[in-house]
């Protein structure tokens, strides 16, 4: 089946819904999938694309660890793909992306006592 890519520029706004987690490729060794390409682990997260009036959560798969992406917070998404699938009568779509990130940086506590204080 062929990937194909998603226009993230047509969103309206995408947030993380569930945190990242690592991927399980054996549930009884615990051992994680790998990307096959760079080796890193496969991570998914949750994430809710929105789109007008309308808004869905879908999985999207991405290798290595998406550092400080938490529930609620805007991402930016690089290069998302659908690949429709099919298992022993079993079908759906997998999302997956290059790389997830914070849309901007979080404001640290520091930071925010200055402004409070008047800075």
């Amino acid at each position: 089946m062929v990937a194909l890519p998603i226009d993230t520029a047509k969103f309206t706004g995408i947030i993380c819904a569930v945190a990242p987690t690592p991927r399980v490729a054996n549930r009884e060794t615990g051992q994680l999938r790998v990307d096959r390409e760079t080796g890193q682990t496969l991570y998914q997260v949750g994430l809710c694309l929105m789109a007008g009036t309308t808004a869905e959560v879908v999985n999207v798969s991405v290798p290595g660890e998406p550092t400080g992406v938490q529930n609620g917070m805007p991402v930016q998404v690089r290069d998302l793909y659908a690949t429709p699938w099919e298992n022993e009568g079993r079908h759906g779509i997998a999302f997956r992306a290059a790389e997830i990130k914070p849309l901007a940086a979080p404001v640290t506590s520091s930071a925010s006592a200055r402004k409070g204080a008047g800075e």
